[in-house]
């Protein structure tokens, strides 16, 4: 893993990250100025504000901390009984930022000529739902066309017949000792190193029955103890004929997914059989998809963040148990941005070629795929009808519009505008977990990072 080439993962990363908030926090701004609401402040980042400058009305800046952003517009929230004539409760689009303006007791901002109908909660429930919506939707206009550019121009792994070797062991070492044994002397060579097979090897079949699966090497090397077997491999471009006898090993009973049974004890059950000594993975080939697979791709896409976002809670507790107790992280689990950067800098460093595919487009096409991907979480995430997202503000407005509309036909008085500000109570609820859970996913990602191989 060279250090240059991480750093220039992580870095491309993070500029696609800050990217991505950005054009989140334009896709507010433009329906907002549109409906002729005054946005005194367009930001990027929090913390302190490293530069800005002033177009119109509007105050365009980075702040020190490129990982948020927001837009602020004039009368969010309507009055209070109470406040002061010609003033109004600032607040904003950041999901924290709203929260620490209505906790200051300067958020009352003063109305300026001509602004008395310039004001957010005076809008229509449709144009407020447009606005909030705005920011969630330019995350899933940038998913689609790099999604649609990635697929189409380089094509996604798709898995084809035989396993590809991954590495290939040294000496034969049984299933209970791995973890104590630090030295092969004295310990025979692997069937699979003396036969000759090396790492990146295809193999296309053992002892004449075809490899499709995984799972078929260990299916038909496992009986084969003490049996010299033929083993057909690809190697740059050739096929080569090997011969390797299994030797007989200690090795842990699988299931028909090929993954460890654990016994009732929670201990790795063990079986006798044939040993080759080579570890696998899937065999997969970069092919480009035409643009009616897109669609496919994309619901797929989405509903498996959809379902790992619902998930995400649940897991948390093995997130804890990883960071504090030095369990396994689960692979497809919750990572922060610091573990995706690591991924970042990972796969640009070539220690992820297992799933990148090994060359420098290939690395660099899995960084847009993951750009992507997080864009189609900030789109669902930022859906979640709860205050301080930007789906708590679609709700409030939805519900503005139910209660009126209801009145409407109950031939009852309007009943005004809904201030979702008599919910920040639970929205400084949300907050509060949401830090927690950030804090906890980046001290595992520190501590205890996803292994996602290599």
């Amino acid at each position: 893993m060279t250090t240059l080439a991480f750093v220039v993962g992580v870095v491309f990363m993070a500029v696609g990250l800050a990217l991505s908030i950005a054009l989140h926090e334009v896709g507010h701004l433009v329906p907002a100025k549109r409906f002729g609401l005054r946005v005194p402040q367009y930001m990027v980042g929090f913390g302190p504000t490293v530069w800005s400058t002033r177009r119109g009305e509007t105050e365009y800046g980075l702040k020190a901390i490129p990982l948020g952003g927001y837009i602020r517009m004039i009368g969010m929230f309507p009055p209070r009984p109470g406040d002061p004539a010609g003033t109004l409760r600032g607040s904003s689009t950041g999901r924290f930022s709203q929260l620490v303006d209505e906790a200051r007791a300067a958020s009352l901002e003063e109305l300026r000529p001509g602004d008395e109908d310039r004001v957010f909660y005076k809008l229509s429930v449709p144009k407020k739902v447009v606005i909030m919506l705005g920011g969630p939707t330019m995350n899933l206009l940038i998913g689609v066309i790099l999604l649609t550019i990635l697929v189409t121009s380089h094509g996604i792994l798709t898995p084809q017949p035989g396993a590809v070797v991954q590495s290939v062991s040294q000496c034969v070492v049984p299933a209970t000792d791995v973890t104590q044994t630090v030295s092969c002397e004295g310990r025979p060579a692997t069937p699979a190193l003396a036969a000759g097979i090396r790492p990146e090897d295809r193999i296309v079949s053992i002892g004449g029955a075809p490899v499709e699966e995984l799972t078929d090497v260990s299916a038909l090397v496992r009986p084969a103890a003490g049996n010299p077997v033929d083993i057909v491999v690809e190697r740059a471009g050739e096929r080569l004929t090997l011969t390797a006898t299994p030797i007989r090993n200690v090795l842990p009973v699988l299931d028909s997914t090929g993954l460890p049974v654990v016994g009732p004890d929670g201990v790795a059950q063990t079986v006798e059989a044939g040993f080759l000594g080579v570890t696998t993975r899937q065999a997969a080939e970069t092919v480009r998809q035409p643009m009616s697979a897109v669609p496919e791709i994309l619901w797929t896409g989405l509903s498996r963040t959809a379902v790992a976002l619902v998930h995400v809670p649940e897991r948390m507790v093995g997130v804890w148990d990883a960071a504090f107790s030095g369990a396994e992280r689960q692979v497809d689990g919750p990572m922060s941005v610091v573990g995706v950067g690591r991924v970042a800098g990972e796969a640009s460093s070539g220690r992820l070629d297992n799933l990148t595919g090994g060359s420098f487009a290939d690395r660099f096409w899995f960084l847009v795929g993951l750009i992507a991907t997080l864009n189609l979480v900030l789109f669902l995430f930022n859906l979640i009808p709860l205050l301080p997202l930007d789906g708590g503000h679609v709700a409030g407005a939805l519900w503005e519009g139910t209660k009126r509309q209801w009145a409407r036909l109950r031939g009852r008085p309007d009943p005004g505008f809904v201030d979702v500000a008599k919910a920040l109570p639970l929205a400084y609820s949300v907050a509060i977990l949401l830090i927690g859970m950030s804090a906890l996913l980046i001290y595992a990602d520190v501590v205890n990072p996803i292994d996602l191989g290599g």
